[in-house]
C-alpha cells in the first residue's frame, strides 16, 4: 500500500467541530477488498479504533474516510485491506499522526522568511510542517525550503533554477505563529508553506489553476488537496510587488477575488483568513504613493472581506532593507495568532487589531481615536508616525500626547488651514512608527485621511454647448424643460479660465434682457455621489437629465466660485446637464461650473475616479 494524499507520517490533521478528526484519503494497493484501521497510542489501542473498516479497495486502487480521533495525539495508524474472506491482502503503517488545526501560509519573502536563522523560535514537537518538498516534520525555520520544492512554479519563478538560500537567513512568522496558536489552543498545529518570494497578486491569481504546479495558486491548491482537503484557515503576508503603477489601485480587487477562490475551491464560505500589512522598504526603488496605497487597502479590507484581519507591522525591525528581523517575526507571529484567534471566536482572545475610528480638528489638535486598544495607546521615548501632508506640506506636528485610545497631535496651524491637510501615519516607505497598545499591538498605517470636507474637485468645465441669445424669461419661474434642443442653435464653445463668459457678444444687449443656454454631458465611470459647484451672475435654472434640480430667480454679480453647491447622486454612465442664465439686463457675464466627489473618511483619494466631460 502506498498514500498518495490525505495521511501521512508526521502530519497533522485538521480537526472538526466536535475537536476530531475527519481524514479523507487514498492511495494505490495490490489486492481488492476493505481498508481496515487500527489506531494506537503510546502502544496501547484506542478504543473503538482496534478493527474500524474506513474504506474500499480495488482496481489497484483505495479510498477511505478515518473519523474519530480526538485532537491530539501522537497516533500510529495501521491500514490494511481485508479480503471478504478476512485475509489480509496489504498493509501500511502511518506514523506518528497528529490532530489539531492546518494553516495555509501564502505570500511573499516575508512569508517566506528571510529574517535570521540566528533567531528562530525553538522547534515545538506539537507544530509541524509540510515542507515544500512534500514531507511532514516538526517545524523549524526555515519552512519554506524552496530549493527542494517540488512544484515547478517555485523553479519557473527563479528563472528555471533552484532557489539557493542564505545559510543564514530564512525565518518567518509561521513557527511562531504556530506555536503561538498550539499554546492558545492546547491542540496541535499544522503549518502548510505555500509563499514564494518577490511575488504579485497576478501571479498569484486563482485564474491559473488550471496550471496546477506550475503556477502558485495551483501548487497551494495541490497541496490543499494532497493533505486531505481540511484546513482551519490563511496566513497572507503579500502586497510588496504590487505597490507600483497599474498594480495598487487594483490591490483590494484581486485580494478579494483570491479569498473568494480559495473559500470556493477549499469548500469552507467562512474561511477565516489573517493578513499582514506591509510594514516599510528602505529603497529608492518604490513610491511612497504607490506604497501607502498598498497599506491603506490591506488596513480595510475587513470592511470589504468578511472573516478577515489585518495585522499592523509597520513598528517592527529590520535585518536588511526590505525584510523583517528574525526576532520580531516571533512577534509578527504571535499578533498573528492572537487575530487569528479573535477570528475564530475565542472570548479569551482579547479584541481584533487596532482600527482607526475617526479624525477630528480641535483647534490647532487633531484627535485621532482608535477601536480595539487594549490597555491603553504607548510608546517607548517620543511617540512618532503621524504626518501632514496638504496644501501646507510638511510635518508641523510637534507634539503627541497618548491618551487611552486616542492619540491628541499638536500642530503649529491654525484650524482653518488644518482643514486643507490630510493626515497620515506611516507616510512613505521607510517611517520611524513605535506607537502600540499594552498588548504589543502596532497602531495600522493610514492615509491619506482628509482632515476637512473629505471632497475631491474636479477642474472647471470650459467646453460647452452654447445656445444663440433669445428672448427674455424673466425670473425664469416658469421656464420649463427645452423640448426641441435644437431650435436652441447649439454650438460648440471652448473658454479659457473658470468663468465661461459671453458678456461681449450675446449679453451685449443691455438694458434688455435676454436668455442663453448652457450645455455638456458628462461621463462616470462608477455611481458617484457628486456635488455641481455653479458659478453665476444672474438668475439661473440647471436641469440634469431634463428634471430641475436648482433655480435661483434672484441671481446677481459676483458670479463667484460654487456659489451653488447642487448635490447629485450620479449613476454609472452619462448625464445631460443643461443651464439656463437670464443676462440680468446685461450685467451677467456668464457661469462656472465644477464637480465635487463626496467620499468616506477612509479616502484613497491617490486613485479616486471623477466625472469626464465629453461634449
Amino acid at each position: 500500500m502506498k498514500i498518495s494524499r490525505g495521511l501521512f507520517d508526521r502530519m497533522v490533521l485538521q480537526r472538526n467541530r466536535k475537536n476530531q478528526c475527519d481524514a479523507v484519503f487514498a492511495g494505490e494497493c495490490a489486492g481488492a477488498g476493505r481498508v481496515v484501521a487500527r489506531v494506537t497510542r503510546n502502544g496501547s489501542a484506542i478504543k473503538g479504533f482496534k478493527h474500524v473498516p474506513v474504506g474500499q479497495a480495488a482496481r489497484g486502487a483505495f479510498q477511505g474516510r478515518l473519523r474519530g480521533l480526538i485532537a491530539g495525539g501522537p497516533y500510529e495508524i495501521k491500514l490494511k485491506i481485508e479480503s471478504p474472506a478476512g485475509r489480509m491482502l496489504d498493509s501500511m503503517r502511518i506514523r506518528d499522526v497528529l490532530v489539531g488545526d492546518v494553516w495555509i501560509l501564502g505570500g511573499q519573502s516575508n512569508m517566506e522568511g528571510i529574517g535570521l536563522i540566528k533567531d528562530a523560535a525553538k522547534p515545538d514537537l506539537r507544530v509541524r510542517a509540510f515542507y515544500m518538498d512534500d514531507r511532514w516534520a516538526v517545524a523549524k525555520d526555515p519552512i519554506h525550503n524552496l530549493g527542494a520544492a517540488v512544484d515547478q512554479v517555485h523553479l519557473d519563478l527563479n528563472g528555471g533554477k533552484r532557489v539557493q538560500r542564505d545559510p543564514k537567513v530564512g525565518t518567518g512568522p509561521g513557527v511562531a505563529f504556530g506555536q503561538e496558536m498550539a499554546r492558545r489552543t492546547g491542540v496541535p498545529q499544522g503549518l502548510i508553506a505555500c509563499g514564494h518570494g518577490g511575488t504579485s497578486m497576478t501571479q498569484w491569481d486563482p485564474a491559473r489553476k488550471n496550471l496546477g504546479g506550475r503556477s502558485l495558486y495551483g501548487a497551494t491548491l495541490r497541496r490543499f488537496r494532497k493533505n486531505g482537503s481540511r484546513v482551519a484557515g490563511v496566513v497572507w503576508y503579500q502586497g510588496c510587488s504590487d505597490a507600483i503603477a497599474g498594480d495598487a489601485s487594483l490591490y483590494t480587487r484581486r485580494m478579494k477575488v483570491l479569498l473568494n477562490a480559495m473559500r470556493r475551491d477549499f469548500g469552507d464560505s467562512k474561511l477565516p483568513c489573517v493578513a499582514v500589512q506591509i510594514a516599510g522598504v528602505f529603497s529608492q526603488d518604490f513610491n511612497n504613493v504607490f506604497w501607502n496605497s498598498i497599506q491603506d487597502q490591506q488596513r480595510r479590507l475587513p470592511d470589504v472581506i468578511t472573516h478577515c484581519a489585518v495585522v499592523p507591522a509597520i513598528d517592527l525591525e529590520y535585518d536588511d532593507g526590505i525584510h523583517i528581523s528574525g526576532k520580531d517575526q516571533q512577534r509578527l507571529g504571535r499578533r498573528l495568532a492572537q487575530a487569528m484567534a479573535v477570528l475564530r471566536g475565542d472570548r479569551k482572545a482579547g479584541l481584533p487589531p487596532i482600527a482607526l475610528r475617526n479624525v477630528a480638528i480641535d483647534g490647532s489638535r487633531i484627535k485621532v481615536v482608535f477601536d480595539h486598544v487594549m490597555g491603553r495607546l504607548q510608546a517607548a521615548g517620543k511617540p512618532a508616525g503621524f504626518m501632514l501632508g496638504g496644501t501646507q506640506p510638511g510635518n508641523l506636528i510637534f507634539r503627541i500626547d497618548l491618551r487611552g485610545n486616542t492619540a491628541w497631535i499638536n500642530t503649529s496651524l491654525e484650524s482653518k488651514t488644518l482643514a486643507s491637510n490630510r493626515l497620515y501615519y506611516g507616510y512613505g516607505t521607510a517611517p520611524y512608527c513605535n506607537i502600540m497598545d499594552a498588548a504589543d499591538r502596532s497602531l495600522p498605517v493610514f492615509g491619506p485621511v482628509p482632515l476637512g470636507c473629505p471632497m475631491a474637485t474636479s477642474d472647471f468645465v470650459t467646453q460647452w454647448q452654447v445656445s444663440r441669445a433669445l428672448p427674455s424669461a424673466g425670473k425664469l419661474h416658469g421656464l420649463a424643460y427645452p423640448r426641441n434642443r435644437k431650435a436652441l442653435g447649439l454650438t460648440k464653445r471652448e473658454f479659457t479660465g473658470r468663468l465661461a463668459d459671453i458678456h461681449l457678444d450675446l449679453f451685449q444687449c443691455a438694458p434688455q434682457d435676454r436668455l442663453v443656454y448652457y450645455a455638456c454631458r458628462i461621463d462616470c465611470p462608477e455611481r458617484m455621489n457628486l456635488a455641481l459647484g455653479l458659478g453665476y451672475d444672474g438668475p439661473v435654472k440647471l436641469w440634469i437629465d431634463g428634471k430641475p434640480r436648482f433655480h435661483d430667480p434672484n441671481g446677481t454679480n459676483p458670479a463667484g466660485q460654487d456659489k451653488a453647491m447642487i448635490p447629485f447622486l450620479a449613476s454609472a454612465g452619462q448625464h445631460d446637464i443643461l443651464i439656463a442664465l437670464a443676462s440680468n439686463r446685461g450685467r451677467a457675464w456668464g457661469i462656472s461650473l465644477r464637480f465635487s466627489r463626496r467620499m468616506s473618511p477612509r479616502w484613497d483619494g491617490v486613485f479616486l475616479v471623477m466625472p469626464k466631460v465629453i461634449e
